[in-house]
């Protein structure tokens, strides 16, 4: 069997660590259930990250859905910032306290890997992005780590059940092995346009057994106008000067007048790697640096027990608003009970930190991962990623 928690298992509270366990255990015993407020909070960004994005929300309100708890969160797709808080749960600490293991693992992987996605969509620019990495991860968690790298802002993803996922059509080539099962690129590609419906389009690989340029060449002159791009999906072991390889490609490509063909690279793409090859390539696949992202190390913490505020040291006590200008878009956390709604440049504050759940009720629309995608797009706009 798989080696992998069930949907049961997560909801009936299994997926908690054991102090947790140990902790309802002795509340019971003692009649100790106080009404609490608990925020979730992030100090620091991995890699010295800036900013970060908010994602696993909806997995979040479907583990709580029967409990009789209050969310405030912010909206998938939220950029924030450290020391923001991006969720609070209220509610009677028995009612949730075996939760908070699973709560923090469906929000930290999400964010790390909607951060990581939006983080190569802002340097890709207008160029393709898509999510190449689920061979990397356990196939149970394949179709989260590719929605959340939809929703960061990857164009598309590979895998079958990811697109159903997102609502959209997955997106791939050709693997290595048609082209080793067939003999050769061209009688692969062949193939293929002969198989694959009209709207499939044909992109060649063309790294398998002969030199990129020369290949490049070949899938050209066989296909012609019917041919969309060519993908290099060459190792970094094999590589030597990444860069000039695929200048030459597109040389001998615009030399014959294939001007029209896009180039296409994968094979461990790094951040670093995207704004030398931006002047060459046309699109991007991604795979363990997003599927791998660093997860954002988000923190559970009590912050009022019984309507006071307290918490544990270092931490901030009290619950929190937190507001964004209309104007200026600058930030601030403040008190919940703080009436102050305007920026100190005029502008007037909007709280994104806001009620979506409510005993049961779910106090906000479900959103298409389109509409959360774009959501992101907008916010990471002129960015910095340093």
């Amino acid at each position: 069997m798989f080696q992998i928690a069930t949907p049961e298992e997560i909801l009936k509270g299994k997926i908690t660590d054991v102090y947790f366990s140990r902790t309802l255990k002795i509340m019971k015993a003692k009649g100790v259930n106080p009404l609490v407020r608990a925020e979730f909070i992030a100090k620091s960004l991995p890699q010295n990250w800036p900013w970060a994005v908010f994602a696993g929300l909806e997995e979040v309100l479907y583990l709580l859905k029967d409990l009789p708890l209050k969310v405030r969160a912010m909206r998938e797709g939220t950029v924030f910032y450290p020391y923001e808080p991006v969720m609070e749960i209220e509610g009677h600490y028995q009612d949730f306290c075996v939760y908070e293991t699973a709560v923090l693992g469906l929000i930290c992987q999400a964010s790390g890997v909607a951060t990581k996605a939006a983080r190569f969509k802002c340097l890709a620019g207008d160029r393709l992005v898509v999510s190449f990495g689920a061979r990397r991860m356990h196939p149970a968690i394949a179709p989260m780590i590719e929605r959340n790298a939809f929703i960061g802002g990857c164009d598309g993803v590979a895998v079958v059940k990811s697109g159903e996922i997102i609502g959209e059509d997955p997106m791939g080539t050709m693997p290595h092995a048609l082209i080793i099962c067939m003999g050769s690129t061209v009688e692969a590609l062949r193939a293929y346009d002969e198989v694959m419906p009209p709207e499939v389009k044909r992109v060649a690989l063309i790294d398998t057994f002969l030199d990129e340029k020369f290949e490049a060449i070949n899938v050209a002159e066989a296909l012609g106008k019917r041919l969309f791009a060519v993908r290099l999906d060459t190792p970094s072991s094999r590589r030597g000067d990444f860069f000039r390889i695929l200048q030459e490609v597109r040389w001998e490509l615009d030399l014959r007048g294939y001007n029209w063909v896009k180039i296409f690279v994968s094979g461990g793409i790094k951040e670093e790697d995207v704004q030398r090859l931006n002047p060459i390539v046309d699109a991007y696949g991604i795979g363990t640096s997003i599927s791998n992202a660093p997860v954002v190390d988000y923190a559970m913490d009590i912050v009022e027990v019984e309507g006071r505020a307290v918490a544990k040291r270092g931490k901030h006590s009290g619950s929190k608003r937190v507001l964004r200008c209309l104007s200026c878009n600058e930030r601030v956390v403040v008190p919940y009970k703080s009436k102050d709604n305007k920026c100190k440049c005029g502008g007037q504050m909007e709280d994104i930190l806001i009620p979506v759940f409510d005993n049961g009720k779910m106090l906000i629309e479900r959103e298409k991962p389109s509409e959360i995608r774009e959501r992101t797009l907008n916010q990471i706009k002129g960015l910095s990623l340093q």
